[in-house]
């Protein structure tokens, strides 16, 4: 839920254009890479959630234990994966939010602050998986 609040708050206010000219920027700072990121690890977050979901749901299906040993193995790494990188997202965010000036942001404030924040919130949320 964390991965698609980030992700919908960044397409839906995380782009904004200045009244005089009608390209598109990211509000962090001016930089793409920033909202790129965070679209990034929210979108494959989400799809990775979705697959392992399923997976959940047809584990007690498979009785070859070898494959059930690297599908939990998998969903750990991925876990352990996945938690460093919402913490580099969330640093790399706040840097660039810290970084914005106010009059380039008219629109989509909140937006940022609440795909920082839950990309906070992401950490923990990947961490207590990988546990």
């Amino acid at each position: 839920i964390f991965a698609l609040i980030v992700f919908a708050c960044l397409v839906g206010e995380g782009y904004t254009n200045l009244p005089s000219s009608p390209q598109l920027f990211c509000i962090f700072n001016h930089n793409e890479d920033a909202c790129r990121y965070g679209v990034g690890i929210g979108v494959l977050a989400f799809l990775a959630c979705i697959f392992f979901f399923m997976v959940d749901i047809y584990f007690p299906q498979i009785s070859n234990t070898t494959d059930r040993k690297y599908l939990v193995l998998a969903d750990l790494g991925f876990s352990g994966l996945w938690t460093f990188l919402w913490f580099i997202g969330f640093c790399f965010l706040t840097n660039q939010w810290a970084w914005t000036r106010a009059e380039d942001v008219p629109v989509g404030a909140d937006s940022a602050r609440a795909a920082i924040t839950f990309s906070f919130f992401s950490i923990f949320s990947w961490v207590s998986e990988a546990v």
